[in-house]
């Protein structure tokens, strides 16, 4: 469904990406993980057509990209953003917002597709005349789901979708896209920092580092911390968190926090 090759962006004398090259099959959901700044965003930024200063080559589809987008495009390729607030206009009502997708691309029936959006996503009808700053952070990232999945896409971007969220909604978020992405068929590109969120999401993962894709794991060598790059290793050893045995291993230089 997706194939990129040696995608390059820059950002004056930085290389941001810097000849990446991987590929997603049709209904798999591939994973981008690695720290802030190494990527992973602006990647798909390039993708969804934000971002058309880039060279390379990328196919959807069956479908050569270049940097300027038809219609069709922007329809069948969607995106879900880290910040839920920041993406939503606060003065639209989530009637608006879900509405107004549907009008640019002269799709039928706008009221009945809201309403079976808005059930699919588990908000209901109770929720179509409020505002962003009437919604919690949970239901806010529903409603971005909910705007990006209304115009019936094949593929759909996730930039770290649960990341601004408490832990106990981030879980009821991820299970509402794994349902979604199964009953729709979706084939997904999914970036997160968090390593538990991409192996429940994802069967392959790319591990990014200065505009770089490293290397590709399964879910199974990252849940068992098997990688074969050094910063592979090193971003597996850091999130576990603080390891007192680890700690002990380290040598004693003298220096003080």
């Amino acid at each position: 469904m997706i194939t990129v090759k040696n995608l390059r962006v820059s950002f004056g004398a930085m290389r941001a990406v810097d000849d990446v090259s991987f590929h997603v099959g049709a209904e798999e959901t591939f994973g981008l993980v690695g720290e802030s700044g190494c990527g992973k965003s602006t990647l798909l930024r390039v993708l969804c057509g934000l971002n058309r200063d880039w060279q390379g080559e990328i196919t959807i589809a069956g479908e050569v990209i270049t940097p300027n987008r038809s219609r069709a495009f922007f329809k069948s390729v969607q995106m879900v953003f880290q910040d839920p607030y920041g993406s939503l206009h606060p003065r639209h009502s989530v009637n608006t917002v879900l509405t107004e997708p549907l009008s640019i691309h002269r799709m039928d029936r706008a009221d009945a597709r809201v309403a079976e959006m808005l059930d699919q996503v588990g908000l209901g009808a109770a929720f179509r005349y409020r505002y962003p700053h009437q919604l919690s952070g949970g239901q806010r990232q529903r409603l971005a789901i909910a705007r990006a999945l209304i115009l019936e896409p094949k593929v759909l971007l996730l930039d770290e979708p649960t990341s601004a969220l408490d832990v106990s909604v981030q879980a009821e978020i991820l299970n509402l896209l794994s349902e979604i992405r199964q009953t729709r068929r979706l084939t997904c590109i999914l970036v997160s920092h968090d390593l538990a969120v991409i192996s429940y999401m994802c069967k392959r993962i790319g591990v990014m580092n200065n505009g770089k894709i490293l290397e590709e794991l399964s879910a199974t060598q990252l849940n068992s911390n098997t990688g074969h790059h050094r910063y592979t290793v090193q971003l597996l050893t850091a999130s576990r968190g603080y390891d007192h045995a680890l700690a002990k291993e380290l040598p004693d230089d003298g220096e003080r926090a």
